[in-house]
């Protein structure tokens, strides 16, 4: 369906009218008028509560905006997606990363294929091979222990894996040290070997095809490290990959036991579920990440059965349609105000951005709005900084404020909480011209806020892996849903291409040995980095 025709049903344009009744209505007064709008705009799922009350809506908006999620078929594309249809069109491939948490004995098919056997057998494989690292039984070249695990990859097999590490650092084994590389910028791997034992270290090389260029740099000084230390028969002991070219990876000295496949309908945004998620696993424990898979199986479950109006996922998605498409907004703050979720923001960069940044719908047809730019920080220090912009700032960007029940001393969590909580009731209140007192008349305007912003407050007991994975699954399905009403296809991500192409071309000119570029300021550039570097 185009946008086009998009713009022209019904429920879209019962939706335009709403909002222009709702330009006019501050949420003091919706709050005024409904005593229990908390208990109506708000729902738990196990350990997760989302409070949505903080929005520009009424009943009537969540009624029409369901009514638009019917008429873009929200839930067909949802069965269709868990039926392992090929629902990738532009690159032909299922998407059902869904089945990497399942947990049941339910079958979950490709082309009639039930691909839960395969999956359950690297799962096995996983606990075997981080059970034996952990406890000593595999050991490095020279006997000793494996106490540093390196993680190397890129895009979804660093940005997920990283954050998720990070969030359960609490989980970590104290002896056990993770790292995350991924920058081709040599400093980064640099940085990390030189505090290092080799004879200690395990390296993690994340590459579907092994050949991912910034991931194969790495690997590359990983594997001179090692040999230039250890000797060269040292490389079966120290690494492990997560890739479908096995001839590569014996190439380059990889034990076969030590390489776990992946699959064409997991895209690397939603990865960290498979064996991409091996680093967290030896880090952390099996256990631990089958936890997080549980808690993420909970919300699938939740995200396929629940009806579409209390459906988490499908209110979450509905209300960014609203803001984008009928207010204009141009983007989504993610604030964590836990510092286990600091790097939240960066792996949903990617989930939502990758996903939905696109100019086309499904069918080729251009796309006026499609997903919102995604930022943010860590609360407390954002508080400090870009705060200023979305409580005085001419934009309208809700925001996403992730808090914890639970987590360090009481006083800390006080304090935490209390900021967070009072952030989104600035947000919503704002503050008159009427209501400053005691400054200048000319200082009113400055010391106002509209409010009338929106938040929405996703409240956490406490980071534990179930919770997380929980969170995570409900922020993969939200961007789903938003892909389905857009009608754009949530799962390539063309847009990465050209660059990629650009860079291999012009690799050989900075080199001296390639054509010079076509265009003068990258020409300009080139000839730039040449001099710097004595050519």
């Amino acid at each position: 369906m185009s946008t086009a025709t998009l713009t022209r049903l019904p429920a879209w344009t019962a939706l335009a009218d709403h909002a222009h009744v709702m330009a006019d209505r501050p949420m003091r007064a919706l709050f005024a008028a409904e005593p229990k709008r908390f208990d109506n705009f708000s729902r738990r799922l196990g350990p997760l509560l989302v409070d949505y009350s903080k929005h520009r809506i009424t009943a009537e908006t969540m009624t029409l905006l369901m009514a638009l999620a019917r008429a873009r078929d929200v839930e067909g594309g949802r069965a269709a997606m868990f039926a392992g249809q090929r629902i990738n069109v532009t690159e032909n491939r299922a998407v059902l990363h869904v089945a990497l948490r399942n947990l049941s004995d339910r079958a979950m098919a490709v082309d009639g294929q039930d691909v839960m056997p395969d999956v359950r057998a690297v799962r096995a494989r996983l606990k075997s091979f981080s059970e034996a690292v952990r406890s000593g039984a595999r050991r490095g070249a020279t006997g000793k222990p494996i106490r540093h695990i390196v993680n190397i990859g890129i895009g979804g097999s660093h940005l997920g894996p990283m954050f998720v590490a990070d969030a359960l650092k609490d989980h970590q084994r104290p002896d056990l040290s993770l790292d995350f590389v991924s920058n081709p910028d040599r400093t980064q791997i640099d940085d990390v070997l030189k505090s290092l034992d080799p004879a200690a270290t395990l390296f993690v090389i994340s590459s579907k095809t092994f050949t991912t260029v910034e991931t194969m740099a790495n690997a590359h000084v990983a594997q001179a490290w090692i040999k230039g230390t250890l000797g060269n028969a040292a490389v079966p002991h120290h690494f492990a990959a997560i890739s479908t070219n096995l001839k590569a990876v014996a190439a380059f000295g990889i034990d076969p036991d030590a390489v776990f496949p992946m699959w064409d309908w997991v895209g690397g945004r939603y990865s960290l579920w498979s064996a991409i998620g091996l680093s967290v696993i030896l880090a952390c424990g099996y256990d631990v990440f089958a936890a997080m898979l549980a808690g993420a199986e909970a919300m699938d479950r939740h995200f396929e059965q629940a009806p579409l109006e209390q459906n988490l996922p499908v209110i979450l998605a509905l209300l960014g349609i609203w803001y984008t498409d009928f207010f204009a907004a141009p983007a989504l703050a993610v604030l964590p105000y836990d510092h286990r979720l600091r790097l939240l923001p960066a792996h949903l960069q990617q989930v939502d951005m990758e996903s939905n940044g696109k100019g086309v719908t499904v069918d080729g047809t251009p796309i006026g709005r499609s997903g919102p730019i995604v930022f943010g920080g860590g609360g407390s220090d954002s508080q400090h900084s870009f705060f200023q912009l979305l409580h005085q700032g001419p934009h309208l960007i809700p925001c996403d404020f992730v808090v914890a029940l639970q987590g360090g001393d009481q006083a800390s969590r006080d304090l935490l909480l209390a900021n967070a909580f009072a952030q989104t009731e600035a947000l919503m209140r704002g503050r008159s011209q009427d209501e400053v007192t005691g400054t200048a008349e000319v200082l009113k305007p400055h010391r106002s806020f509209s409010g009338n912003r929106p938040s929405t407050t996703i409240v956490l007991d406490a980071v534990t892996p179930a919770s997380l994975g929980m969170l995570i699954a409900l922020y993969e399905h939200k961007v789903f849903v938003q892909g389905l009403i857009w009608g754009v296809d949530s799962f390539d991500q063309w847009g990465v291409e050209l660059g990629k192409e650009l860079a291999t071309g012009l690799l050989p000119a900075l080199r001296g040995t390639g054509a010079a570029p076509r265009d003068s300021s990258t020409a300009g550039l080139v000839a730039t980095y040449r001099a710097a570097r004595g050519d």
